[in-house]
């Protein structure tokens, strides 16, 4: 049997499968997407409502076949196994938990890389392909060749499309040194665990880029041929509203604040605010964005931008959490499709792009 064309398949509906599921079933057919399924590994009551909700909007359950009749007792049926779902699919989107992408790659998608067009994970599955944020290195994605995608995490797009709009603008590279401090909500409020009670600091894990966040900026660069001078440095803050990243640009070249301005007004993933609060920023997402997220990669704090002896760009933005994955994420799908016109499909979600919070 012919294999059926645009079959979306999400593995995992926590903060990001949950919303990318709803995406992926609200705008398919702009985007060219046939169907959604979506893979629930553990039948738990607490997360019916869930199901059964996704399940409204069009999306296809999948589970593991030695959890159907514990789905079935609890009054949803899955419509095949997840073998199967993994045949059928052109376009695997891992949503699981950090590390388990890895894990789901090397025992499962590599058995199905010669029939599914790609996979994709997120953020935290480093090593599991092409580093990817949309808007930035689009050009780097070769048809045929990336079968894997890493669409990296929401602070990451943030550290990216600052370093991308200001310092490589005209397809120069104008970066000295970017330095990053990620001061982070605490968790989702989704989430349950993982609160802490009072400024919480990470540790400098790497020896040349501090954290993460640095380090999947500069291999995302490295996909363009750019070597980039960038370190990063986290803490998490006793809130569950939004991260907040405090950011240095060194350029070689000077550069007015009134240019940057514009150059950020210039860029549709970024969005600028007069606000300095993040519970107003988030606010306005809740009200006005997609399932209460905002898809820009960044929100800059205009009134906190400053240009310093007319070579250091300096100031705060907020992270649209994972609001810049799910993007990323549905544009990587639409990528594996159509390479030619995943730009076109993607317009649908113009309307969750904002100019000004």
């Amino acid at each position: 049997m012919a294999k059926e064309k645009g079959v979306v398949h999400v593995v995992g509906t926590g903060t990001i499968g949950e919303p990318l599921i709803g995406l992926l079933c609200s705008f398919g057919e702009q985007a060219g997407f046939s169907e959604v399924t979506f893979h629930k590994r553990s039948p738990v009551a607490r997360d019916l409502p869930k199901i059964h909700a996704l399940i409204s909007r069009g999306a296809k359950l999948v589970a593991d076949e030695d959890k159907i009749r514990d789905f079935e007792a609890m009054g949803v049926k899955p419509v095949m196994v997840h073998e199967e779902a993994l045949r059928k699919a052109d376009v695997v989107v891992d949503c699981t938990p950090s590390g388990v992408g890895i894990s789901n790659k090397n025992e499962f998608y590599q058995n199905y890389i010669e029939t599914t067009k790609g996979f994709i994970a997120q953020g935290s599955e480093f090593g599991f392909g092409k580093m990817y944020a949309t808007g930035i290195n689009d050009e780097t994605l070769a048809p045929g060749e990336d079968k894997f995608i890493q669409v990296v995490s929401c602070n990451t797009h943030n550290l990216c499309v600052l370093i991308n709009t200001i310092a490589l603008a005209n397809g120069e590279n104008n970066l000295e040194e970017g330095r990053f401090l990620c001061i982070r909500r605490a968790n989702d409020i989704s989430q349950t665990k993982g609160f802490v009670p009072s400024p919480d600091v990470g540790k400098h894990g790497d020896p040349v880029f501090g954290t993460h966040h640095a380090r999947d900026a500069y291999h995302l660069f490295r996909t363009k041929g750019l070597e980039l001078n960038l370190f990063s440095s986290a803490l998490k803050l006793n809130t569950q509203y939004m991260h907040c990243i405090y950011f240095t640009l060194k350029l070689r070249q000077a550069i007015s604040r009134e240019d940057v301005i514009r150059l950020f007004k210039e860029d549709p993933r970024i969005s600028l605010t007069t606000k300095t609060s993040a519970c107003e920023v988030f606010s306005f997402g809740r009200d006005h964005g997609y399932f209460g997220r905002i898809l820009n990669q960044t929100v800059i704090v205009e009134p906190s931008i400053q240009v310093r002896k007319g070579h250091e760009v300096i100031g705060f933005c907020f992270t649209p959490q994972d609001g810049n994955s799910l993007g990323s994420s549905f544009a990587a799908a639409a990528w594996f499709m159509d390479p030619e016109n995943f730009r076109k499909r993607t317009e649908c979600l113009k309307p969750y792009y904002f100019d000004m919070v």
